[in-house]
Protein backbone atom coordinates (compact mmCIF):
# COMPACT_ATOMS: atom_id res chain seq x y z
CA UNK A 1 0.00 0.00 0.00
CA UNK A 2 3.20 2.67 0.87
CA UNK A 3 4.47 1.68 -2.61
CA UNK A 4 1.42 2.44 -4.13
CA UNK A 5 1.29 6.19 -2.41
CA UNK A 6 4.90 6.53 -3.13
CA UNK A 7 4.52 6.04 -7.11
CA UNK A 8 1.02 8.19 -7.02
CA UNK A 9 3.16 11.00 -5.31
CA UNK A 10 6.28 10.64 -7.94
CA UNK A 11 3.67 10.80 -10.63
CA UNK A 12 2.08 14.09 -8.68
CA UNK A 13 5.02 15.50 -8.35
CA UNK A 14 6.75 14.64 -12.03
CA UNK A 15 3.57 16.05 -13.74
CA UNK A 16 3.76 19.54 -13.13
CA UNK A 17 7.21 19.54 -14.03
CA UNK A 18 6.86 17.59 -17.90
CA UNK A 19 3.89 19.93 -18.20
CA UNK A 20 5.93 23.00 -17.70
CA UNK A 21 9.04 21.67 -20.11
CA UNK A 22 6.40 20.96 -22.81
CA UNK A 23 4.96 24.14 -22.64
CA UNK A 24 8.33 26.16 -22.67
CA UNK A 25 8.76 27.91 -26.30
CA UNK A 26 12.27 27.12 -27.55
CA UNK A 27 14.03 30.39 -28.12
CA UNK A 28 15.43 30.99 -31.54
CA UNK A 29 19.43 31.99 -32.00
CA UNK A 30 19.43 34.82 -34.97
CA UNK A 31 22.52 35.98 -36.31
CA UNK A 32 21.18 38.25 -38.54
CA UNK A 33 18.53 41.28 -38.02
CA UNK A 34 15.50 40.00 -36.00
CA UNK A 35 12.36 41.75 -37.40
CA UNK A 36 9.99 39.80 -35.52
CA UNK A 37 6.91 41.55 -35.43
CA UNK A 38 7.54 43.94 -37.97
CA UNK A 39 4.38 45.55 -39.07
CA UNK A 40 5.11 45.54 -42.91
CA UNK A 41 5.16 43.12 -45.21
CA UNK A 42 1.61 41.78 -46.17
CA UNK A 43 0.68 39.18 -48.79
CA UNK A 44 0.69 39.73 -52.06
CA UNK A 45 -0.45 37.89 -55.41
CA UNK A 46 2.28 37.80 -58.70
CA UNK A 47 2.70 35.44 -61.45
CA UNK A 48 5.59 32.88 -60.57
CA UNK A 49 7.49 32.29 -64.06
CA UNK A 50 5.03 28.82 -64.37
CA UNK A 51 2.37 31.31 -65.32
CA UNK A 52 0.45 30.35 -61.98
CA UNK A 53 -0.85 33.20 -59.86
CA UNK A 54 1.07 32.58 -56.47
CA UNK A 55 0.87 34.51 -52.83
CA UNK A 56 2.56 33.97 -49.83
CA UNK A 57 -0.12 32.25 -48.14
CA UNK A 58 0.47 29.27 -50.93
CA UNK A 59 3.81 28.48 -49.27
CA UNK A 60 2.98 28.10 -45.44
CA UNK A 61 4.47 24.87 -43.77
CA UNK A 62 7.76 26.77 -45.84
CA UNK A 63 10.33 29.24 -43.99
CA UNK A 64 10.45 32.03 -47.19
CA UNK A 65 12.65 33.59 -48.50
CA UNK A 66 12.47 36.77 -50.41
CA UNK A 67 14.48 38.87 -52.48
CA UNK A 68 13.87 41.47 -55.15
CA UNK A 69 15.87 41.61 -58.22
CA UNK A 70 16.25 41.42 -62.28
CA UNK A 71 18.01 38.69 -64.68
CA UNK A 72 20.30 41.59 -66.13
CA UNK A 73 22.06 42.81 -62.61
CA UNK A 74 25.50 42.43 -63.45
CA UNK A 75 27.03 41.74 -60.08
CA UNK A 76 24.60 41.75 -56.14
CA UNK A 77 22.10 39.95 -58.14
CA UNK A 78 23.48 36.99 -58.97
CA UNK A 79 25.99 36.89 -55.80
CA UNK A 80 23.23 37.21 -53.95
CA UNK A 81 21.42 34.24 -55.22
CA UNK A 82 24.39 32.13 -55.38
CA UNK A 83 24.73 32.47 -51.69
CA UNK A 84 20.73 31.61 -51.28
CA UNK A 85 21.52 28.72 -53.15
CA UNK A 86 24.38 27.71 -51.05
CA UNK A 87 22.88 28.44 -48.33
CA UNK A 88 19.53 26.18 -49.24
CA UNK A 89 22.11 23.57 -49.97
CA UNK A 90 23.67 23.68 -46.69
CA UNK A 91 20.62 22.76 -45.03
CA UNK A 92 20.48 19.32 -46.40
CA UNK A 93 17.32 17.17 -46.14
CA UNK A 94 15.25 20.37 -44.50
CA UNK A 95 15.83 22.68 -47.88
CA UNK A 96 12.73 20.90 -49.18
CA UNK A 97 10.63 23.18 -46.45
CA UNK A 98 12.76 26.23 -48.12
CA UNK A 99 10.96 27.86 -50.57
CA UNK A 100 13.08 31.24 -52.73
CA UNK A 101 10.91 33.65 -54.33
CA UNK A 102 12.98 36.04 -56.09
CA UNK A 103 10.59 39.18 -56.98
CA UNK A 104 11.41 40.85 -60.62
CA UNK A 105 11.67 44.55 -60.31
CA UNK A 106 11.90 44.62 -63.93
CA UNK A 107 9.00 42.95 -65.17
CA UNK A 108 8.70 44.89 -68.23
CA UNK A 109 11.78 43.07 -69.96
CA UNK A 110 11.84 39.59 -67.54
CA UNK A 111 9.84 37.57 -68.80
CA UNK A 112 8.63 33.99 -67.19
CA UNK A 113 10.76 32.41 -69.57
CA UNK A 114 13.65 34.65 -68.24
CA UNK A 115 12.97 34.19 -64.89
CA UNK A 116 12.21 30.52 -65.37
CA UNK A 117 15.86 30.23 -67.10
CA UNK A 118 17.55 32.80 -64.45
CA UNK A 119 16.07 30.98 -61.11
CA UNK A 120 16.52 27.55 -62.28
CA UNK A 121 20.51 28.26 -63.03
CA UNK A 122 21.06 28.78 -58.93
CA UNK A 123 18.59 25.94 -58.31
CA UNK A 124 15.53 24.24 -59.85
CA UNK A 125 13.44 24.67 -57.24
CA UNK A 126 13.61 28.51 -56.90
CA UNK A 127 10.65 30.55 -57.96
CA UNK A 128 10.73 33.81 -59.88
CA UNK A 129 7.62 36.11 -59.81
CA UNK A 130 6.18 38.65 -61.68
CA UNK A 131 3.54 41.17 -62.00
CA UNK A 132 2.89 44.52 -63.79
CA UNK A 133 4.84 47.80 -62.99
CA UNK A 134 2.32 49.14 -60.92
CA UNK A 135 1.65 45.77 -58.75
CA UNK A 136 5.62 45.37 -58.67
CA UNK A 137 5.81 49.17 -56.99
CA UNK A 138 3.18 48.51 -54.47
CA UNK A 139 4.56 45.53 -53.46
CA UNK A 140 8.21 46.83 -52.97
CA UNK A 141 6.67 49.78 -51.43
CA UNK A 142 5.26 46.81 -48.79
CA UNK A 143 8.52 45.63 -48.10
CA UNK A 144 10.46 49.02 -47.35
CA UNK A 145 12.30 48.26 -51.01
CA UNK A 146 13.36 50.96 -53.79
CA UNK A 147 14.03 50.76 -57.46
CA UNK A 148 14.57 53.11 -59.95
CA UNK A 149 15.63 52.19 -64.10
CA UNK A 150 18.51 54.43 -65.00
CA UNK A 151 19.43 54.55 -68.89
CA UNK A 152 23.24 54.45 -69.42
CA UNK A 153 24.28 57.13 -72.45
CA UNK A 154 24.18 55.08 -75.27
CA UNK A 155 20.15 54.59 -74.25
CA UNK A 156 20.12 51.21 -75.45
CA UNK A 157 21.35 49.82 -72.12
CA UNK A 158 20.66 50.71 -68.67
CA UNK A 159 20.34 49.51 -64.71
CA UNK A 160 17.79 49.20 -62.31
CA UNK A 161 19.10 50.39 -59.23
CA UNK A 162 17.28 49.12 -56.25
CA UNK A 163 17.32 47.98 -52.44
CA UNK A 164 18.95 44.36 -51.99
CA UNK A 165 18.15 43.38 -48.51
CA UNK A 166 17.02 39.79 -48.17
CA UNK A 167 13.80 38.97 -46.18
CA UNK A 168 13.04 35.63 -44.51
CA UNK A 169 9.63 34.75 -43.39
CA UNK A 170 8.78 31.87 -41.50
CA UNK A 171 6.27 28.62 -41.18
CA UNK A 172 3.33 30.78 -40.51
CA UNK A 173 4.09 33.59 -43.53
CA UNK A 174 5.41 36.19 -40.73
CA UNK A 175 8.21 38.65 -41.65
CA UNK A 176 11.13 37.56 -39.21
CA UNK A 177 14.71 38.14 -40.72
CA UNK A 178 16.38 40.82 -42.62
CA UNK A 179 19.65 40.36 -43.93
CA UNK A 180 22.25 43.01 -46.03
CA UNK A 181 24.71 42.06 -48.91
CA UNK A 182 26.91 41.21 -46.91
CA UNK A 183 25.43 38.10 -44.34
CA UNK A 184 27.51 35.11 -45.05
CA UNK A 185 26.20 32.10 -46.33
CA UNK A 186 26.66 30.06 -43.35
CA UNK A 187 24.69 32.82 -41.62
CA UNK A 188 21.83 32.03 -43.98
CA UNK A 189 22.07 28.49 -43.66
CA UNK A 190 21.71 29.03 -39.29
CA UNK A 191 19.07 31.19 -39.34
CA UNK A 192 17.35 29.31 -41.96
CA UNK A 193 17.14 25.96 -39.48
CA UNK A 194 16.40 28.11 -36.69
CA UNK A 195 12.80 28.81 -37.68
CA UNK A 196 12.68 25.32 -38.85
CA UNK A 197 13.88 23.96 -35.50
CA UNK A 198 11.39 25.87 -33.43
CA UNK A 199 8.14 26.13 -35.50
Amino acid sequence: MKCFRFLALLVGLSAPVFLSSCDSKIEPDFLSTDITGASFGKDFKLFDHNGDLRSLADFRGNVIVLFFGYTNCPDICPSIMAKLAGAVKNIGKDSNHVQVLFISVDPEHDTPALLKQYVSTFNPNFLGLSGDIETTRNIAKEFKIAFQKQVEETQDSYVMEHSAGTYILDQEGKLRLYMNTNTDMEIISHDILELLRIL
